[in-house]
């Protein structure tokens, strides 16, 4: 409407009469296919942001067509005017504050070129467009993030209450029957000891399941380490984790994973089926530490370098090469009869 209105105004100054109500025509009608591509989703998309760019700035162009010498003189707005601004702002609302101020910036260099002159309110122009870019796309990125973050905080909190409701379903009745078949089959001996004993495995399982935390990530592909951890304890593997979320790259989660599983499936080869071994998981702020020990009888010095040379590369690769890989500190404490802990450090 401004740009309408100028146009009215100075519509008997303007060299090409004609240009400018074919300017000022063409102006509306893209107004219209900016407004309803803009307000759809399908719509909002990059090509049309650099068309909208390319349209405006060669609308503008046609100012020194239209405008008399004299307009120019007293400083009398473009034939665009503030409608010219339009790009920038959806610029900044699709592609951030780095698209918003280079798309307000190309607005101020056009109208710098259309006039030809540098004066005082071309420099405040060219600011103020690329400053209301910036804005708006920082603006814009804060609105997506939070949208982002509110969606996984209501995606984990229906996660919970179905995780809790599965927890109250499963405490009734699987976890009744399973504490039943172990202490009757206890009792009775025999083959039945041997399924009690499975069956109080599978229990044991089962509650670490259900009281594991649930898995959850960012928008920045971190990952809390707790879920994974817990799910690897057994009978005779306990896991201790902070109440508080670990979180970590998603990638440095899997691996540290992978290495505690792999220290786990070691006490089971090297020290026997009723080997126990503890885990614990220590969010230092700036570091996290993991420390995996056991009961057994401690690696015999020059067992780990005599097993390299073999071949056999468990510790090697999937254990140190792990850790060496993320950049961390492998320590190992071990000696005859005193058992062996691995305690891994990974700073953030």
């Amino acid at each position: 409407m401004f740009a309408l209105g100028n146009a009215v105004i100075q519509y008997d100054d303007y060299r090409r009469q004609w240009l400018a109500g074919a300017v000022i025509a063409t102006m509306a009608v893209w107004s219209v296919f900016t407004i309803q591509a803009y307000s759809r989703r399908r719509g909002r998309r990059p090509w049309v942001v650099v068309a909208d760019l390319v349209v405006t700035c060669a609308l503008m162009s046609m100012s020194p067509l239209i405008m008399s010498d004299v307009q120019f003189l007293l400083n009398i707005p473009l034939i665009t005017t503030i409608w010219a601004c339009g790009p920038a702002v959806a610029a900044g609302a699709l592609g951030g504050q780095v698209a918003g101020a280079v798309g307000g910036f190309a607005i101020g260099l056009s109208t710098y070129l259309n006039r030809g002159m540098i004066s005082v309110d071309l420099v405040r122009d060219v600011v103020l467009l690329t400053g209301a870019g910036f804005v708006v796309g920082m603006a814009s990125t804060t609105a997506k993030r939070a949208s982002v973050r509110l969606a996984q905080a209501l995606r984990t909190e229906a996660a919970t209450a179905e995780r809790e409701r599965l927890a109250r379903s499963i405490h009734d009745g699987v976890l009744q029957v399973l504490a039943r078949v172990r202490k009757r089959g206890s009792e009775l001996g025999g083959e039945a000891a041997e399924l009690a004993e499975l069956a109080g495995e599978q229990e044991i399982a089962l509650r670490s399941l259900v009281a594991a935390a649930p898995t959850e990530s960012t928008m920045d592909g971190d990952a809390d380490l707790r879920p994974a951890l817990q799910l690897l304890a057994t009978p005779r593997f306990q896991v201790s984790t902070p109440a508080t979320q670990v979180m970590l790259p998603t990638a440095t989660a899997f691996e540290l994973t992978a290495v505690v599983r792999e220290a786990l499936s070691n006490v089971d080869k090297h020290v026997g089926p009723a080997a126990k071994a503890w885990v614990l998981l220590e969010d230092l702020g700036a570091e996290v530490v993991i420390s995996v020990r056991d009961d057994g009888p401690g690696i015999p010095e020059g067992r780990l370098a005599s097993a390299e040379a073999e071949g056999r590369m468990g510790v090697a690769k999937s254990i140190r090469g792990r850790v060496e890989a993320l950049r961390g500190t492998l320590e190992l404490v071990t000696g005859p009869g005193e058992g062996t802990e691995w305690e891994m450090r990974v700073f953030r």
